[in-house]
């Protein structure tokens, strides 16, 4: 479940920065860059690389408080009780499932671009491969491949790209090209692309960093010392890597180029098989792969250590688990789970849909888990209540369950702009500390207030997860602020930790 909690520096942020490079970013960050244009890969990886950095402070807060744990559910029965564990193991659990199965999507999605495969095909044949190998240790066969992969992709990104341009006719693409685009996907600054793409991702990735366990595997695996220098080193791998590939998508968009089938999925494949000869074609085909697999091998270990832990260690065997059969589980979630997503797959969702659903649906989790790691108010009954308060908003806003009209649509705006506040003020906590938090906080969300009322609620994506920030943060604040029992932190060390200390004392 850990790898020992010492792994070193480089294999650390090599894994790292691949787990977090999965097919669906690469995917869908050329999505972005046909849909929005020029600024589309940069509001796609930027974010998502800054994220990556936002993840290191609050780490090395919830290592020194339980730096035997092994997902951050565990740590949260210990911190308020199975309610609030099983929020947050259960958000994970969803979140690993979609992931897995965007990524057999693209892969099989390149399958049967490149080859005389069929998409179902391919599907199976990359769920197979990546759960055999996973199969055999977990999270140390994860970080071993992970390895292996970012290297193959950094190189393949310097490579396929440049190679592509090229080989599509250079400069005479963005000459020629003009004409496909809106003057909105022409501009650096195009508003369509921020609200659409950039401001709900800010959002989403947040909330990946924050409740992702396949990130905070790899936080209690890498050496307590070395957790500042892997998240660095993970967040210039990323950011470099994924808007290069995002770069693709806005050449197809000047070379004018209709996704195969009407599926965007198809585009970055699309573009290798038409410019890319047999050689580069493998290349390509390598750093598909890599990045796909780097994920879903993650994906399948976080899952399987929620079942291990969460499930069986601390609610079935209540701590006192027998360490076989505990792999057994473990092993048994992963073939399950590698069935479940390879039934979603078969319906071909869209990536970057996914990506932002997951994401917002952990933005309410974000406040309460951040908060439960720092403040001694905050109950369980307090952490439930605003998580669920949170996700009901979101899916009633989100799939407009509620239309936003009137003063709805008003009092929607005033929550979205604390929203903002929150996402503000949780960015520069972590980094700076509570008074400067709380400043650039309230300073955010009242500078958005004039702008955001009569128009927020117009981009229900965006005002989605700003609200769960905002009704969780609200939530979980109210319910805290009268608890006069206050929590001693010293204790979650005492009560996370590995199930097979007598053993390995015996």
């Amino acid at each position: 479940m850990t790898a020992g909690n010492r792994v070193g520096f480089g294999v650390s942020a090599a894994s790292m920065t691949a787990t977090w490079i999965w097919a669906s970013s690469l995917y869908a960050s050329a999505t972005s860059g046909y849909t929005y244009g020029v600024s589309g890969p940069i509001h796609y990886g930027l974010w998502g690389a800054l994220m990556i950095l936002f993840i290191y402070p609050f780490g090395k807060r919830i290592r020194s408080l339980a730096p035997e744990a092994h997902t951050l559910a565990e740590i949260l029965y210990a911190r308020h009780g199975r309610s609030s564990q099983l929020i947050l193991a259960g958000s994970n659990i969803l979140g690993s499932l979609l992931s897995l199965t965007s990524n057999f999507i693209a892969g099989g999605a390149l399958i049967a671009m490149l080859s005389p495969l069929s998409f179902s095909t391919g599907i199976l044949i990359i769920a197979s491969g990546i759960l055999l190998y996973t199969l055999w240790s977990g999270l140390r066969a994860s970080i071993l491949t992970d390895f292996i992969q970012v290297c193959g992709m950094l190189g393949a990104v310097a490579i396929i790209v440049p190679a592509v341009y090229f080989l599509a006719g250079g400069q005479a693409i963005f000459e020629q090209g003009a004409v496909n685009l809106t003057a909105e996907q022409q501009s650096f600054f195009s508003s369509d692309a921020f609200f659409n793409q950039g401001a709900p991702y800010i959002a989403a990735v947040l909330a990946y960093a924050i409740g992702n366990q396949t990130i905070a595997q790899r936080l209690f695996a890498v050496r307590e010392d070395m957790i500042k220098p892997t998240f660095i080193t993970a967040t210039i791998g990323y950011g470099a890597t994924v808007i290069g590939v995002g770069m693709l998508g806005v050449l197809a968009l000047y070379i004018g180029i209709e996704p195969l089938d009407g599926d965007v999925n198809n585009l970055v494949p699309q573009l290798a098989a038409s410019y890319l000869g047999v050689g580069l074609l493998c290349v390509f085909f390598v750093m598909i792969i890599g990045s796909l697999a780097s994920t879903a091998d993650s994906d399948l270990s976080a899952l399987s250590s929620i079942m291990m832990a969460d499930i069986y260690g601390r609610n079935v065997a209540k701590g006192k688990a027998n360490p076989k059969l505990m792999l057994l589980i473990g092993r048994m979630t992963m073939i399950i789970a590698t069935g479940i997503a390879l039934f979603f797959a078969s319906n071909q969702f869209n990536i970057l849909e996914l990506l932002v659903l997951v994401g917002a649906i952990w933005g309410a989790l974000v406040f309460p888990v951040i908060a439960s790691f720092y403040w001694n108010k905050v109950t369980n009954a307090a952490f439930t209540i605003s998580v669920l308060s949170g996700l009901a908003v979101f899916f009633a806003v989100r799939f407009e369950f509620v239309q936003l009209q009137g003063a709805l649509a008003i009092g929607s705006d005033v929550l979205a702009s604390a929203g903002v506040g929150v996402i503000a003020g949780l960015m520069a906590f972590g980094f700076f500390g509570r008074k400067v938090g709380l400043t650039l906080g309230v300073v955010a969300a009242i500078a958005v207030l004039p702008f955001g009322i009569g128009f927020l609620h117009t981009y229900p994506v965006l005002t989605a997860s700003l609200l769960a920030y905002a009704v969780s943060a609200i939530v979980c604040v109210g319910l805290s602020l009268g608890n006069a029992d206050l929590f001693d932190f010293s204790t979650i060390k005492k009560r996370t930790g590995n199930f097979d200390k007598t053993e390995v004392a015996a």
